[in-house]
């Protein structure tokens, strides 16, 4: 837990060093009453978290508001923002960070060479945190339970919103081998991988395998790129938060278990009630994505895979651009209610001859009738 300095020379002249210690966790020879250094490690993260030993800050009182006021917590405590918690191989249960709003970004990686596995991972109310290259799976756990999402970042009404949030690198799945399940243990069996609200958020570099659904985001200002969804039941993205950019990530090899319209990404609107189709999703970019029906034509299940599917608009000042859809449904690209938005460069393509297909590109009016306007269709390749 050796605490070291990092500065140039002007930190030197006008300001104190800045400091950052290593910490370390490690289920098979930690101990709660050691001091978490690499020689002496703590046991696991969700005690370390839960014994309060990361100093942070909570709000003063909840439920939430926007007057509450931001004040230490677990003041003293030996992790503090800027520090790194290391983990070690071995089963570390499930990590739930709660009311933890740090002042400067507090990391929580795999050591080199180690492959920490963790049941669920739950971030609520909390903000400046890294999570990176963990095992995250219900298989993990003593006994299984898919309910829920694997992967959690939530804003709560009555705790506080999730902002500023980075997950990196991590392996997610409901099982790692599913080549046995039958259509019911897709359907009751695979787990969702993110569910994902708040601000500022990035899920980036993460692969996703063997669950329901793959992505959710509600958050906005936020980033999902170069993720990898391999083998999903239910939707592989959705994006229903503002201004979010969804780039460069694989999703591919759908299962058709359930009465689910499978989609490579949808969104939809909500309007002040709560109604579906009533208000707007604005300034979402879908770029460079991959959206891949299926790889082995006698896959099990084999869905028909709608590509990009906004169905209950309206979508405002959205882009998607060089995307590749390979999908046997019609629905290659559809917007229903749309305004100020460009769909351009984009490959959009069937894997076979046969029906449901060929799919198409296409903007329409919303489903109450009213027209899309101002939009562009340009330089796509499209069946």
């Amino acid at each position: 837990m050796k605490r070291t300095a990092s500065f140039g020379l002007a930190a030197f002249l006008f300001a104190a060093p800045s400091l950052a210690a290593d910490f370390y966790v490690d289920p098979a020879t930690g101990s709660m009453a050691n001091d978490g250094s690499a020689a002496s490690p703590w046991r696991t993260i969700g005690e370390v978290i839960e014994a309060g030993l990361v100093e942070s800050q909570e709000w003063d009182t909840l439920p939430y508001t926007s007057s509450s006021v931001l004040v230490t917590k677990n003041a003293g405590a030996p992790v503090k923002a800027g520090d790194t918690i290391w983990l070690r191989s071995g089963y570390h249960g499930e990590l739930s960070i709660s009311g933890h709003y740090n002042s400067a970004m507090i990391t929580i990686a795999a050591e080199s060479g180690h492959e920490p596995g963790l049941n669920r991972v739950l971030v609520r109310s909390s903000s400046n945190w890294t999570i990176t290259g963990l095992r995250v799976s219900p298989e993990l756990a003593p006994s299984y339970d898919p309910s829920g999402a694997i992967f959690d970042i939530e804003s709560h009404n009555f705790n506080g919103p999730a902002h500023d949030v980075v997950v990196r690198g991590c392996s997610i799945f409901s099982v790692a081998d599913a080549t046995g399940w039958s259509a019911n243990d897709w359907d009751q069996m695979s787990a969702n991988g993110f569910d994902v609200s708040g601000r500022n958020i990035t899920v980036a570099g993460n692969t996703l395998t063997n669950v329901n659904f793959g992505i959710s985001v509600g958050a906005e200002d936020s980033l999902i790129e170069g993720n990898v969804v391999d083998g999903f039941a239910g939707d592989g993205m959705r994006g229903l938060g503002d201004n979010s950019v969804f780039q460069y990530n694989t999703i591919k090899n759908c299962h058709a278990v359930n009465a689910n319209h499978d989609d490579g990404f949808q969104s939809w609107s909500l309007g002040g009630d709560g109604s579906v189709g009533t208000g707007e999703v604005t300034g979402i970019v879908l770029r460079g994505n991959r959206i891949i029906n299926y790889e082995d034509p006698n896959q099990p299940n084999r869905c028909t895979l709608q590509g990009i599917g906004n169905f209950d608009g309206t979508f405002v000042d959205w882009v998607i651009e060089n995307n590749v859809i390979i999908t046997d449904h019609w629905h290659g690209i559809t917007l229903l209610g749309a305004r100020n938005s460009r769909v351009v460069n984009n490959t959009v393509i069937d894997p076979n001859g046969e029906r449901p297909g060929p799919p198409w590109i296409k903007i329409a009016p919303h489903k109450d009738g009213t027209p899309s306007e101002g939009c562009v269709v340009r330089n796509n390749i499209v069946t």
